[in-house]
């Protein structure tokens, strides 16, 4: 309360309350009312009820005296009154206005540092994916390079069936070329599961990373909005009123959604990285294993295919040797028939001569026709020729089927001979030289 109000409550009696001149207000309007109806139908009344009582008119003039004192009083009070609310409440907004610019520097320090969690994590998701994307290019390099082996297989199969007769045989080469076939199919299946697995991963990597950017990109716009509302002061010049502002929205998170909402999403992102990590594990043991592997059968069949061509080669020089005797008896047992021929007719004179001696000795006359020694000798004669001739002719029928058996067995000698000649091209030329385009070892792992 001022001076002056003190000093004005001082030059006169304490005021009386409020409710007590009402009360005497409420009194003086009854006992007026009570006197005009007790004035009714007077002569005097015309002048009596216009007029008051000297008391009513001091109680009047006191009435407003009081009045205007108790209505300064109260403004008075209320101006005090206003002045402290005013004051605390200037240091309740200054003092609120405060800590929510505090609270905004503690939301933003959170902001911050779950942006930088995210962007860690993205960093390493983009760095993974990177590392899962060169592993991939590793798997399509090694499952285009299984293309050429697998060609190779098949085209010496069908090269080794162009061989002949006997040695169109199912030998160990052709079961370790099938073998191979079958290695590289099933490697191309099992690259094939694994490089479509890793596209899957990447695509989850992606994903992973595409949920931590929205997440990163809305934080970085809260934060610079959060930023620009801690900037603000009542000095500043770029702000309104906005009447609609004072609710919570209605999708709006609480502290404990909004930060487990980051942390699952890094933690997916963690899981897909680790799941990625394993992923890229998993394909250097399938590339190591596949190539190995088809090495080591490649391998396989080249031994198999030098013991074979050696196999060969022995047999083709066996044949050959045996080709060469047979041919050196073929000879032989040409001059053989020649010599029997020969014998045979050199028996020819001396069976013409016994047998014109017993012709000339069968005209001898009477008693002389004797079967004297000459007689039975020259008949012993011509039997022994016969005979000798006979056995000449059997020798000659023997050597002659002698000799077109070693025809025959030259013939087939021959024929086996270009059979294996064939093989050995086959094996040498149309195998083993397609075979050293045999990729490498740092194809099949899927540098190259």
């Amino acid at each position: 309360m001022s001076t002056g109000a003190l000093l004005l409550s001082r030059e006169r009696d304490p005021p009386k309350p409020v409710a007590d001149i009402f009360k005497t207000q409420a009194t003086h309007a009854d006992e007026i009312a009570a006197q005009a109806q007790a004035s009714a139908g007077l002569a005097t009344a015309g002048f009596r009820t216009s007029k008051y009582r000297p008391d009513e008119w001091h109680k009047s003039n006191y009435d407003k005296y009081y009045k205007a004192f108790a209505d300064r009083d109260i403004a008075e009070r209320l101006r005090h009154e206003s002045k402290q609310l005013a004051n605390t409440t200037e240091a309740i907004t200054q003092r609120t206005q405060a800590d929510v610019t505090k609270k905004l520097g503690e939301r933003m320090h959170d902001i911050t540092f779950w942006k930088s969690e995210l962007n860690r994590e993205i960093d390493d998701v983009i760095a993974e994916t990177d590392l899962l994307l060169a592993q991939k290019k590793r798997l399509e390099n090694a499952l285009y390079a299984t293309e050429i082996p697998y060609k190779i297989a098949l085209d010496n199969l069908e090269s080794r069936e162009r061989r002949q007769g006997v040695d169109l045989v199912r030998d160990e080469p052709e079961v370790e070329l099938v073998k191979e076939v079958e290695i590289i199919k099933s490697v191309q299946d099992l690259l094939r599961r694994t490089l479509e697995q890793t596209i899957s991963q990447i695509r989850n990597n992606r994903d992973a990373k595409q949920n931590l950017e929205m997440d990163w990109s809305d934080k970085k716009e809260a934060l610079e909005i959060d930023d620009k509302c801690a900037r603000l002061n009542n000095q500043s010049t770029d702000i309104e009123y906005h009447p609609n502002t004072g609710q919570w929205q209605e999708f709006s998170s609480t502290p404990q959604t909004w930060a487990q909402y980051s942390h699952d999403n890094i933690v997916r992102a963690e899981q897909e990285r680790m799941a990625s990590i394993n992923l890229r594990a998993l394909i250097d043991n399938v590339i190591s294993d596949t190539s190995n592997d088809m090495h080591e059968q490649c391998n396989t069949v080249d031994t198999a295919m030098a013991k074979r061509l050696e196999e060969l080669n022995d047999a083709k020089a066996k044949l050959e040797n045996h080709l060469q005797k047979t041919l050196q008896e073929i000879a032989s047992q040409e001059k053989n028939i020649a010599m029997l021929k020969q014998a045979i007719a050199d028996k020819r004179p001396p069976m013409q001569v016994a047998q014109t001696r017993l012709h000339h000795r069968t005209a001898r006359p009477n008693v002389e026709l004797c079967r004297d020694p000459a007689a039975e000798r020259l008949l012993s004669e011509v039997a022994e020729i016969t005979e000798s001739i006979e056995a000449l002719q059997r020798k000659l029928e023997n050597a002659e089927a002698s000799l077109k058996d070693l025809m025959d067995t030259r013939m087939t000698l021959e024929k086996e001979i270009a059979v294996k000649t064939n093989s050995i091209f086959i094996d040498r030329e149309k195998v083993c030289q397609v075979r050293t385009r045999y990729p490498s070892m740092m194809k099949l792992t899927g540098y190259q």
